[in-house]
């Protein structure tokens, strides 16, 4: 049994990054150019030129794999078990209980090794 695995062809991507940079560069020229119409239009024309520019770079390789690593994170993140409200308040007590302990014990060290070097020095 031979198992053959066909590869996606991703043709012409550097063709499709030139155009991803070439509308990029245009919405910022038109945004500039246009600067005296309203926020409202050159929003929405940002955001069509921005959906524009995800389809096209989603077509590519990298668009690809990234998409998939946007998948695979959303994945792992339905699998976290977030912890209950009670060991959360408990979590947050103990270490803000440990950072006011240790403040206290470093402010001691450093008043005593003052005390220290002021008898030293006079």
């Amino acid at each position: 049994m031979s198992a053959t695995i066909e590869e996606k062809q991703y043709r012409l991507d550097g063709l499709k990054w030139c155009a991803v940079v070439l509308l990029i560069a245009g919405a910022v020229y038109g945004n500039y150019y246009f600067s005296v119409e309203s926020l409202f239009y050159r929003v929405v024309a940002m955001v069509v030129v921005g959906l524009g520019v995800a389809f096209v770079a989603v077509n590519t390789r990298k668009g690809v794999a990234f998409k998939s690593l946007l998948h695979g994170a959303y994945t792992e993140a339905r699998r976290v078990v977030w912890p209950t409200r009670q060991d959360r308040n408990q979590t947050t007590l103990m270490v803000v209980a440990v950072v006011l302990v240790m403040s206290l014990i470093l402010w001691g060290l450093d008043t005593l090794f003052g005390w220290l070097a002021s008898m030293v020095i006079s």
